[in-house]
């Protein structure tokens, strides 16, 4: 993981990009571990905070891969979109 160098630390900053450990139970580990395994989960990182005793924290979503019919219906609205704002541009 990167996380940007504190610009006022001097010699005792951290390091840039190194492997971070992940503060969660083995239990949790798999039951992520075997979500991702499936087909189309994904894990994802959300949002990061630091709270107040320094630690960053990270907060994970498992998200499911699009359809092909909702990516048919995401082209057709941008290009629906598309349409609109070349006939206002030309007016």
């Amino acid at each position: 993981m990167y996380i940007k160098e504190y610009q006022q630390g001097a010699y005792n900053n951290h390091d840039t990009r190194k492997d971070r450990k992940l503060l969660l139970n083995k239990s949790e580990l798999k039951k992520l571990a075997k979500k991702a395994e499936d087909k189309g989960i994904t894990i994802i990182p959300y949002r990061m905070f630091v709270n107040d005793r320094g630690f960053i924290k990270l907060e994970i979503y498992l998200a499911e891969g699009k359809k092909s019919y909702d990516k048919r219906e995401t082209i057709k609205e941008r290009d629906t979109t598309r349409e609109l704002e070349r006939t206002y541009r030309v007016r």
